[in-house]
């Protein structure tokens, strides 16, 4: 080999290494902390350095991006002395990179221990439920002393959060029956709301069932009472227009007697005062003259021609063929119906007497036994 070539090998191989130790490319969001020696220089940015080869060297590489560190849980006693264990978890971010390397040996194993204690300080004042129910109190508390704590690190601590609360399994068997012993009261309550609801609605209908029924048969009511006052003006009216003879209007008034006793429900029974004025009516009309000895027929005849003497084209034959059998007849049936009457009103006596009251309204006399 040729001697020049010798020591132009060995002038690169030296030149490539001093330019390999002079040259630091430092990454995105990554710090150097650089000691020229074994005393802090500086720290590399990201992108192109240059440092003294052999008299610098790179100490710690930090990463600055915002960094999980999930702690193990750790047993904390509360104030109702239950011991409980809580896992956290913490955001942070390395703002200063020369304070996280030299002024703490190892800052997550300080974050740690600070939290741990924080914790025991802060649930030692709560109870159990407090604990469960206070998260975002917890949380505050704890961010608040790590970040006092932690500035001097060269670290902020963004947030804090308590990932899980596990207290002992007897305290969660209790709060299990508890839970269910609530969701079985509020079933219960919400059943008899139901119920409640229901009752109230079924009510309801039935009240407007009875009201619509009474509003029904008023109307009904109204309509019947309505027809048969039509329909008593309407005999009230053909009776007047027709004139009836108050003789007709005395039977038909005793006709009407013995119904009074055929109803079932009656107790005692209102005679009226009129009766002895129908049949008196009734006798007047008809007995009296077959007392008297007149024949009947041939008075009536006699009645007749006179009445129809005064008209014009009426003949004395045709009043004579009128039958004698009927004036005989109407006395008959005003005697039995005088008869029918007066044997209702003994009947209606007998049965009144019975239960021990007649009343007569229409003569103003009442009669107690």
């Amino acid at each position: 080999m040729d001697p020049v070539v010798i020591p132009i090998l060995v002038a690169a191989i030296v030149v490539v290494f001093l330019v390999a130790a002079t040259v630091r490319i430092v990454p995105q969001a990554r710090r150097y902390n650089i000691e020229r020696f074994g005393r802090y220089r500086r720290t590399l940015q990201p992108g192109l350095n240059f440092v003294l080869p052999v008299a610098d060297r790179v100490n710690t590489k930090l990463d600055v991006r915002e960094q999980v560190y999930s702690s193990d849980p750790k047993p904390v006693i509360t104030e109702d002395n239950l011991v409980v264990n809580i896992d956290t978890v913490l955001y942070y971010q390395i703002t200063d990179p020369r304070a996280a390397a030299y002024e703490v040996a190892d800052y997550l194993q300080a974050i740690d221990q600070l939290t741990v204690t924080t914790l025991r300080n802060v649930i030692g004042s709560m109870d159990l439920e407090g604990t469960l129910t206070s998260r975002e109190e917890i949380n505050a508390r704890l961010r608040a002393v790590l970040d006092d704590a932690t500035g001097k690190w060269g670290i902020r601590v963004n947030r804090v959060e308590i990932k899980a609360i596990d207290p002992p399994n007897t305290i969660k068997e209790a709060m299990e029956k508890q839970m269910r012993a609530e969701r079985d009261k509020r079933a219960a309550i919400l059943h008899a709301e139901g119920e409640r609801q229901a009752k109230i609605l079924t009510a309801e209908g039935t009240k407007q069932k009875d009201i619509l029924e009474a509003q029904g048969t008023q109307q009904a009511m109204i309509l019947r009472a309505d027809g048969e006052s039509k329909a008593v003006e309407l005999v009230f009216q053909a009776v007047h227009r027709n004139n009836a003879d108050a003789k007709v209007l005395a039977y038909k008034y005793l006709e009407t007697l013995p119904h009074l006793a055929n109803s079932d429900n009656n107790t005692f029974w209102v005679i009226p005062g009129e009766l002895t004025e129908a049949v008196r009516t009734v006798t007047t009309a008809f007995g009296d003259r077959s007392a008297t000895g007149q024949p009947p027929g041939p008075q009536r005849e006699e009645v007749s021609r006179d009445d129809t003497a005064t008209e014009e084209g009426s003949t004395a034959p045709e009043l004579e063929e009128v039958d004698s059998t009927l004036a005989l007849d109407a006395v008959a049936a005003a005697d039995e119906a005088a008869k029918q009457a007066a044997e209702a009103v003994s009947d209606a006596k007998a049965e009144a007497e019975a239960v021990g009251e007649v009343r007569l309204p229409g003569r103003g006399q009442t009669r107690e036994e």
